[in-house]
């Protein structure tokens, strides 16, 4: 079974452009099958603001009212996805940008208020690993933007980590899949202000130690175990890292 790269890399990443040269430089280098997932939340902010409109926040995640669906679906859809696009092309990588609504790849359903009413967001129900694996069989590279839509004409602003693991899970049905989130550490650390401190490896029986114990805590809980639920859904693989390690040397594999 051939192997394949899904990589993810947050819109901190992609709305830098020294940061965006190295990454597309790095992403096309990486040989072999690929895909790419991004985030953009800094640039909607900012083109919301630029038109005039509040960008509203709850425990880190945007309200999604529908002036905010039409920055978000302009800038993740449109701005960030063709620029990322267009510098892989560049690159001599056949790229192509998708969204969930794209030959509906990705179906989502908006998700049902309770304490908080986040608006038109997304939570997938599911992705089309044959549509996807058919195009990178092709010698296609998808470059998925953070948006889906619900199949009744509504786009859905969609969380960029949630689109990479029910990708990648998607497409273990058709290749050996490593699935690799980049965040602004090296990985996961035993001490939280040494960078050297990298855990090279972590097994379930481990995650629970360490999370006793306090070395694991915080939003990196909830990280792993999408890690590990990927990883019983036949994902072979993911590694935490930063987003210069995405050849695979360093960072944290989950296994």
């Amino acid at each position: 079974m051939n192997r394949i790269n899904v990589i993810k890399v947050g819109g901190g990443i992609v709305e830098d452009p020294v940061s965006l040269a190295q990454l597309l430089t790095d992403f096309a280098a990486l040989p072999g099958l690929k895909v790419l997932v991004h985030g953009g939340g800094r640039s909607a902010t900012k083109i919301a603001a630029q038109l005039g409109i509040e960008s509203r926040m709850v425990n880190g995640r945007r309200i999604t009212d529908e002036p905010m669906l039409d920055v978000a679906t302009m800038v993740y859809g449109g701005l960030v996805n063709k620029r990322v696009v267009a510098g892989l092309q560049g690159r001599g990588i056949r790229a192509l940008g998708l969204t969930g609504a794209d030959m509906d790849v990705i179906r989502s359903h908006k998700r049902p208020v309770g304490e908080v009413d986040y608006g038109w967001v997304g939570d997938i129900e599911r992705v089309d690993g044959a549509a996807l694996a058919a195009l990178i069989s092709d010698g296609v590279v998808p470059v998925m933007a953070p948006l889906t839509h619900d199949g009744q004409g509504h786009m859905l602003n969609t969380n960029a980590d949630s689109i990479a693991s029910e990708v990648a899970c998607a497409l273990a049905a058709h290749f050996e899949v490593r699935l690799t989130f980049c965040f602004e550490k090296r990985g996961v650390l035993r001490d939280a202000d040494d960078e050297e401190s990298v855990i090279p490896q972590i097994d379930e029986p481990t995650f629970r130690s360490l999370t006793a114990e306090g070395v694991i805590a915080g939003g990196m809980i909830p990280k792993l175990d999408n890690a590990f639920a990927a990883i019983h859904r036949g994902v072979s693989e993911v590694i935490i890292t930063r987003a210069d390690h995405i050849d695979g040397n360093g960072g944290t594999r989950i296994c």
